[in-house]
């Protein structure tokens, strides 16, 4: 076996395709780098306007102050502790106009957007009975809306309750409360009656919008221009409508479903941030860095298929082709990759890819007409990388079918090389051709001298 022809060309091609792994991985590697050239672009459009955007609110902080007391060496104490209770609304609803605006560092983009909010909340003056105790002392409440970044914080008009414009103040108002805003009350009666609250600001951020619903019945409905909503969070939305030109969902939850009336007092000590929230994300889609990794995992199916086309065209027609030809061709198709990043970080991916495969094949088929000597055989040769390109675009675009896809080809590949070769004869093929040397023969006129 080890003479065999057959297979020193088999072992021959194998240590070629391993070979050619060597720029497919130099290949990947330059993807991997330019991905992270544009995810640092992104990170820098985030931290020169604002980052995600969780909002909490609006609730309303009640200064309270009891007087409690204690045992202290067999005598009664007395002790004051101050402390803030969180009124939070019977209904909240949110509405939404989001535009998201794509910015460009050189080559690469990111996006921010900027979302119109408007806030409305009811809060029951019943849920404060607990604190209707005569060793409780109120004081003046206010109204909190948190944020994620308060760097996003645009225009915030007068908000009203119950009909009496109020002023906003920058801050939460609460120690080690995170960013956001606050309104002032007027006073501490306001804690005695039902509130009706109105408000809308401008916020800006990049990533995610998120609200958390902190009502016990609580509604969101936002309308967005990106046709491209990656809806993260706790809860997703009831509805949605998503087309080219954008947009709209609606959220629905309340406090039977997400517990978040005691989740809420359990938040006090971890922060409100890690509260559960409708949320949604403005993603980019598939971009060119993600779909030519996805192409380049396809590239060894791409590199053996014409591999197996060369051999099996050596194996009928008698005529061979050198390892250094395979090779040169599996170059070809690894730089297909190179070419298809390169163009498509300004063209689009799709457009990349047709001019990637059409110089591709250009460059296999004059090669190939001088390597086969005719025409024919190339034209045939480069229109099968052509199909091929074909089949690699369709496996890309079809993740769902990608796995039946892909052996349907080898299938195909492989019953057309049992076809083909089905009257091989391969213990022929693989002989080693005995070598004879001719016999010496002497000239016509030495041997008559001879014989003289």
């Amino acid at each position: 076996m080890l003479k065999s022809p057959l297979f020193w060309k088999i072992v021959t091609l194998g240590g070629a395709i391993v070979l050619l792994l060597i720029p497919l991985m130099m290949v990947r590697q330059i993807i991997v780098e330019r991905a992270d050239y544009r995810d640092a672009v992104e990170d820098a459009i985030r931290q020169s306007t604002s980052g995600p955007q969780k909002v909490v609110g609006p609730l309303i902080a009640v200064p309270v102050t009891e007087l409690y007391t204690v045992l202290e060496n067999e005598k009664e104490v007395q002790h004051t502790r101050s402390f803030i209770h969180f009124w939070l609304p019977e209904s909240l609803m949110v509405e939404g106009n989001q535009n998201v605006e794509p910015r460009k560092v050189g080559i690469y983009e990111g996006q921010v957007w900027h979302t119109d909010v408007t806030l409305k909340a009811e809060f029951d003056v019943a849920r404060l009975s607990e604190l209707n105790r005569p060793n409780v002392t109120l004081g003046k409440p206010f109204i909190v809306v948190g944020v994620g970044d308060a760097r996003g914080i645009g225009v915030v008009k007068a908000p009203t309750a119950n009909g009496v414009a109020l002023a906003v103040e920058p801050g939460t108002g609460l120690t080690g409360r995170g960013e956001g805003l606050h309104i002032p009350l007027p006073d501490e009666q306001w804690a005695m009656r039902d509130v009706n609250l109105a408000m809308s600001l401008n916020l800006s951020g990049t990533g995610s919008f998120s609200v958390v619903p902190v009502g016990r019945s609580s509604q969101m409905t936002l309308t967005s221009n990106w046709p491209h909503p990656n809806f993260l969070g706790d809860f997703l939305p009831e509805k949605r409508e998503i087309s080219e030109s954008g947009f709209q969902a609606q959220w629905q939850s309340s406090w039977f479903a997400n517990n978040l009336g005691e989740r809420f007092v359990d938040a006090q000590k971890d922060g409100w941030y890690n509260l559960p929230s409708f949320s949604v994300a403005v993603a980019t889609p598939a971009d060119q860095y993600q779909l030519t990794d996805r192409a380049t995992k396809y590239a060894i199916l791409l590199i053996t298929l014409t591999f197996m086309a060369f051999f099996v065209f050596e194996t009928l027609t008698g005529k061979r082709l050198h390892p250094m030809q395979y090779l040169l061709v599996g170059l070809s198709l690894v730089m297909f990759y190179l070419l298809l990043l390169a163009l498509s970080e300004h063209i689009g991916f799709t457009l990349a890819w047709v001019v990637a495969s059409l110089v591709g094949a250009l460059m296999n088929g004059v090669y190939l007409q001088a390597v086969l000597q005719g025409w024919r055989s190339s034209v045939v040769f480069t229109l099968a990388l052509l199909a091929l390109d074909g089949v690699m675009w369709v496996l890309l675009r079809s993740e769902d079918s990608a796995l039946l896809l892909g052996t349907s080809v080898l299938l195909l590949a492989l019953g057309s090389v049992m076809f083909l070769t089905r009257h091989l004869d391969w213990y022929a093929f693989s002989r080693t051709k005995p070598t004879t040397t001719p016999k010496p023969t002497a000239p016509v006129d030495d041997a008559l001298r001879v014989w003289k």
